[in-house]
C-alpha cells in the first residue's frame, strides 16, 4: 500500500469512527439523534430489529440507487461505513449504559450533543475528502444535486433529505407507541439544519490542508 493510499485509508477510517461516535453520543444525550438515525431508530423499533441490523439493510437498498446514479461515490469507505457505523453506535451505547452505567446528567447530555454535532460534520467531511467512497445516505444529497443540475446545491439537498427521513422516523416512532421524543429532539433539529453547511465548511478546509 502506497503512502498516499495509507493516508487516505486512515482519514477514511477516522471519519467513519467519528460518525459512529456521533450517533452513539446523540443517543446518549437523549436530545434526539441525527435525521438518518431517527428514521432507522423509528423503523427498527417498530419492527423489533436492532438498530445496527436495520441500518445496514437500509444502506444496502440506498446503495443500489447510488450504483446507478452516482457510482463514483462507491468505494471501500462506502462498505465499511454501511456495515460498521450502526454497530459501533450500538456497542458504545451498550458499554455506556449497561457496562459502565454512566449517569447522563444535564451537563453531560449537553456536552454529548455538542460533541456529536462536531463529529457528525467532521466525520462526513473526512471520508469525503479521503475519496474512498462515502456512506450511501450521504450520497443522496449528491444525487439530488446531480439530478437538479446543481439548482439544489449539496447543502440544501442535505437539508431536504434530512427533513424527509425525520418525518419518516416520527411516523414510525408514533406507530410503535414510543412517541416522537424517542427519536427526535433539539439534537435532530440542530443536525438537520446545520449538518449540510458544516460538512461543506469542514470539507473545504480539509481539502485545502489535505491537498
Amino acid at each position: 500500500m502506497t503512502k498516499t493510499k495509507t493516508k487516505r485509508t486512515g482519514v477514511m477510517v477516522l471519519g467513519i469512527l467519528f460518525i459512529g461516535l456521533c450517533v452513539s453520543f446523540l443517543r446518549l444525550s437523549r436530545f434526539g439523534v441525527d435525521p438518518f438515525s431517527a428514521m432507522n431508530l423509528g423503523i427498527s423499533g417498530f419492527i423489533g430489529w436492532s438498530f445496527g441490523t436495520w441500518q445496514l439493510l437500509v444502506n444496502a437498498i440506498i446503495l443500489v440507487v447510488v450504483f446507478f446514479q452516482a457510482r463514483s461515490c462507491i468505494g471501500a469507505g462506502t462498505i465499511i461505513n454501511m456495515v460498521f457505523v450502526g454497530y459501533i453506535a450500538d456497542f458504545i451505547c451498550y458499554v455506556a449504559n449497561d457496562v459502565v452505567q454512566i449517569q447522563m446528567n444535564l451537563p453531560l447530555r449537553i456536552l454529548a450533543l455538542l460533541l456529536a454535532q462536531l463529529m457528525a460534520s467532521m466525520g462526513v467531511a473526512l471520508y469525503m475528502v479521503a475519496d474512498m467512497g462515502i456512506a450511501p445516505y450521504d450520497s443522496v444529497a449528491i444525487i439530488i444535486e446531480k439530478l437538479t443540475h446543481q439548482k439544489i446545491p449539496f447543502h440544501k439537498a442535505r437539508i431536504l433529505s434530512d427533513v424527509v427521513v425525520v418525518i419518516i422516523g416520527i411516523i414510525f416512532a408514533i406507530a410503535s407507541g414510543e412517541g416522537i421524543w424517542s427519536v427526535v429532539g433539539i439534537g435532530t433539529i440542530i443536525n438537520a439544519c446545520f449538518n449540510g453547511p458544516l460538512i461543506q465548511f469542514f470539507k473545504t478546509k480539509l481539502e485545502m490542508f489535505y491537498l
